[in-house]
């Protein structure tokens, strides 16, 4: 596996979003930010890679539709390869506010598909809001990303989403929202969270000012998030799926909330399943079918993404040098077993390799043409 890390610098963006000179103001800030960090996109962009998406039909029903609209029924077809000339595949963990990880992670992931020329899909994984950081900054670089056109990009919905959506439509579901997280989001628009012993009324004039101070955009795009991508041999889901059933059958309230089921069984699906939402430390899991990216970037500072490979899985981090060293309880991303954490475990090694096995992921150091020629950033073997 090949890990880079990168210690993250001050953010403009967030320090201006803090100040608050106004939330329009502040917004223009991160769109400014954002265009000089990223290049600009190529010219002739490649095609994106086949995908199918979880949404609702006209009558309400979920169902996995292909790119043309088609109705997948049944079990998925067996996975094809991308097309030659896509770009490479990413998946990002959730995010929950911390834009200046993220606006640090946005160059790490165009660096390293720079050398290709071709445009990568970026899958987010969903949780974009609540708990800590600057929610709003969060979602103005997703709106940013739409249209700046450098990346095929694939939204999803996590639980903290549709906790926003349904106090939109129902302010009585508030204090439970903001009970895990919701809180921070409100301030980030600048509504003050009411007290939990406050009236019903209270709420409903927090959502009523939420909505007039809730961009357009921002709105639209918590309305239109996926709940699941199936890209090649991967399924994207926010937190995971439920053992047994279909992809295409999957209920939603398991596609955003499902925890020690779908984290402590052993069956294997139809697709990998990469997914965010249970997080154990600042390492990302990787197990037998299944991929977990969320590493707690509100609690120990650390953004996950990684690049998705035939056969071979890279790990990218942007860190925040302000925060202590999470305890780990795992000397490996792949360890089935608690591992008490070692003293020295930062010290610049050789890249490990993931191979992707029935039997579940295997190390082993690559050769000296498989390492990068001139890495951009620190390189460190997971122990």
């Amino acid at each position: 596996m090949r890990t880079s890390s990168l210690v993250v610098e001050p953010s403009p963006g967030a320090s201006k979003l803090r100040d608050r000179p106004g939330l329009a103001a502040a917004l223009d800030v991160v769109r400014a930010e954002l265009a000089d960090r990223l290049p600009q996109p190529p010219g002739r962009p490649a095609p994106p890679a086949p995908a199918l998406r979880l949404r609702r039909a006209a009558g309400g029903k979920l169902g996995l539709f292909d790119d043309r609209g088609r109705a997948v029924r049944g079990k998925l077809p067996r996975a094809s390869p991308p097309p030659a000339a896509a770009g490479p595949l990413y998946a990002i963990g959730d995010v929950h506010g911390r834009y200046d990880l993220l606006a640090s992670l946005l160059p790490m992931l165009a660096n390293d598909a720079e050398g290709g020329g071709r445009r990568p899909t970026v899958v987010f994984l969903g949780d974009y809001i609540d708990r800590a950081g600057d929610p709003a900054a969060v979602l103005e670089a997703l709106c940013w990303l739409k249209e700046w056109g450098g990346v095929h990009l694939h939204l999803l919905k996590g639980n903290h989403e549709q906790a926003l959506l349904r106090f939109l439509d129902n302010p009585d579901e508030g204090a439970v929202w903001c009970g895990f997280g919701g809180a921070e989001t409100l301030r980030a628009y600048g509504v003050k969270p009411p007290d939990l012993g406050e009236p019903p009324s209270a709420w409903t004039a927090a959502r009523d000012l939420l909505l007039r101070r809730l961009p357009a955009a921002h709105l639209r795009l918590l309305q239109d998030l996926d709940l699941m991508v199936v890209i090649g041999g991967y399924a994207f889901v926010h937190a995971g799926v439920a053992p047994g059933a279909p992809l295409a059958r999957q209920d939603e309230a398991d596609l955003l909330w499902i925890r020690d089921e779908f984290l402590e069984t052993r069956r294997l699906f139809e697709r990998t399943i990469v997914h965010g939402h249970s997080w154990v430390d600042d390492l990302p899991v990787l197990s037998a079918g299944r991929i977990g990216l969320d590493t707690g970037a509100y609690a120990t500072g650390v953004l996950t993404a990684a690049r998705l490979g035939a056969g071979r899985i890279e790990v990218l981090q942007a860190k925040d040098p302000s925060r202590p060293a999470w305890p780990r309880t795992r000397r490996s991303p792949a360890a089935d077993r608690v591992i008490p954490r070692p003293a020295d475990y930062a010290v610049p090694m050789e890249p490990l390799r993931i191979d992707e096995t029935v039997s579940g992921p295997a190390l082993w150091r690559p050769s000296e043409r498989d390492a990068p020629a001139a890495p951009r950033f620190e390189t460190v073997e997971w122990s």
